[in-house]
């Protein structure tokens, strides 16, 4: 590692310290019912709205089991409503594309894994989702399971410190406040800075750019409704088809990139998620979407120690997260910096390290 890097990795490491605490306090008064915030004159109408279109008693918590059965039914209904639009994308409005319905095992897949935040895709999403999918989809399946997964982790925190308590709070009133007073307000400014990076933000059909030199490939045939085509033993029927022009991707992607980062969330708006140029553009917003990565996680632990009036034991809980993440870095660094031992034997150049699935624009260490 050289001078540059261990820099990089002390800024990184200050910054985060830095966040840690007054962020840990803002998630200290957005986990409190009562707590007040600025934002309250916008948030407040919008909040007890909420509650009432929801029928729901902000004074009134749950014990653990009213919680968490909350909590795994406001994850089925957001479920089966995401499935349901990635079944009907075709039908639905914003997608100048014209891209098919996703076939019920991958729409069911998608559904579930953005449900429960793990954000497994099998798809690239330039090609199989449509505007309208990505954000009513997609982008607020983002914010539900992360708010979902600081709802869990300010239930326990408080059954720690109430210790006596038969309740642990009111999930609907949590997951609320989090939304509009925590993940909303950091986003939109995410977004505005990543825009200003370069990130694009729009509705526009993709572009077309003309290949200065055609190829011609074999491909999967499609129906009208975007449909692979196979003949009656199931076989792939292929085409010979030319390529003389370029698609590039367009949409609405700085919006969900910022929920997709701060909510520890790994479904990129493309196939290539943040090695693609127009999810990161420059050094400065891959700076920065690394530190949203861990800032709510490292500010939990502020929160904890608030809760359980030791602020010294949310600081060792960080210690240890902060050590393992340490750890980590450091083996992968070495790892991966030192090359493939196959290829080095085969006598391929591995003077930069093993750049197979890193970013080249930025390198190893900040891949």
């Amino acid at each position: 590692m050289n001078p540059h890097q261990w820099l990089e990795l002390a800024v990184y490491v200050a910054a985060l310290v830095l966040v840690t605490k007054p962020l840990g306090l803002w998630i200290n008064r957005v986990l409190d019912p009562g707590g007040r915030t600025w934002l309250d004159p916008v948030m407040r109408p919008l909040e007890k709205l909420t509650y009432r279109v929801l029928r729901v008693d902000p004074a009134r918590e749950h014990d653990w089991k009213q919680y968490t059965f909350a909590m795994l039914a406001f994850s089925l209904v957001s479920c089966l409503f995401t499935y349901a639009i990635l079944r009907l994308q075709f039908y639905l409005p914003l997608n100048p594309q014209k891209l098919g319905a996703l076939a019920p095992h991958l729409a069911f897949n998608t559904a579930v894994s953005f449900t429960t935040n793990t954000n497994w895709q099998s798809y690239g999403g330039e090609a199989t989702m449509s505007y309208f999918s990505q954000m009513a989809g997609l982008a607020i399946h983002n914010f539900f399971s992360a708010a979902v997964g600081i709802a869990i982790a300010g239930a326990l925190v408080r059954g720690v410190a109430r210790q006596t308590a038969e309740t642990i709070g009111n999930f609907w009133v949590d997951i609320t406040r989090i939304m509009f007073l925590l993940l909303l307000p950091i986003c939109v400014v995410l977004a505005v800075f990543l825009v200003s990076q370069g990130m694009i933000q729009n509705f526009k059909p993709y572009t077309v750019a003309r290949l200065i030199e055609p190829q011609t490939i074999s491909v999967q045939k499609t129906d009208e409704n975007g449909k692979p085509v196979t003949d009656a033993k199931g076989n792939p029927v292929m085409v010979n088809q030319t390529l003389a022009t370029q698609t590039i991707v367009q949409g609405p992607m700085a919006s969900q990139i910022a929920i997709k980062m701060l909510g520890t969330n790994g479904g990129g708006y493309t196939n290539a998620n943040a090695a693609h140029p127009f999810e990161n553009p420059t050094p400065l917003s891959n700076f920065v979407q690394m530190l949203a990565l861990l800032c709510i996680g490292s500010a939990l632990t502020c929160h904890l120690g608030r809760e359980t009036k030791n602020q010294k034991h949310g600081w060792a809980v960080w210690t240890a997260m902060f050590t393992m993440f340490l750890a980590g870095v450091m083996v992968c660094w070495w790892a991966e910096a030192r090359g493939n031992p196959i290829h080095q034997k085969l006598g391929v150049a591995i003077a930069d390290g093993n750049m197979e699935g890193k970013e080249a624009r930025f390198g190893i260490f900040d891949s």
